[in-house]
């Protein structure tokens, strides 16, 4: 799951304006290759979006299915804010409407992989919040 924790403002080349929002996926430790010590962490990205500024602000807070992944990108230069410090990345973070496992480290799809296979199923709706069998014709 993702939360959505912010939303910014951008300008696109013809001077109009658009919001994107800002989702951050759960905490994770990682193991400073520096210090040898854990530290608490979590990943982040922005998705662009066609809602208003007012709608932004009323999504914040808001938890969303999926994950954000690393992906790797063409490199680019990055400046380390505390130190000032340019450095070189080959990736970024980006979000997936998809949850991965960590211990498999493989995606998982809601989605009926079968091609031959168009049905919904029956049992999984209802009706008025309760459960109710349904006979197909």
């Amino acid at each position: 799951m993702v939360r959505i924790t912010n939303y910014i403002k951008r300008q696109r080349e013809d001077g109009t304006t658009f919001c994107v929002l800002e989702v951050q996926a759960g905490i994770e430790m990682v193991l400073s290759q520096k210090t040898n010590q854990y530290y608490v962490t979590a990943k982040k990205t922005f998705i662009s979006s066609t809602f208003d500024e007012e709608t932004c602000q009323a999504l914040i807070g808001t938890q969303m299915q999926g994950t954000i992944i690393k992906q790797e990108c063409e490199p680019y230069e990055y400046t380390i804010k505390d130190t000032g410090e340019v450095v070189v990345l080959n990736h970024r973070f980006v979000y997936s409407p998809q949850e991965i496992t960590a211990s498999s480290n493989t995606i998982n799809a809601s989605v009926n992989t079968s091609s031959d296979s168009f049905e919904a199923d029956l049992e999984a709706f209802s009706k008025n919040s309760r459960f109710e069998a349904v006979l197909a014709d």
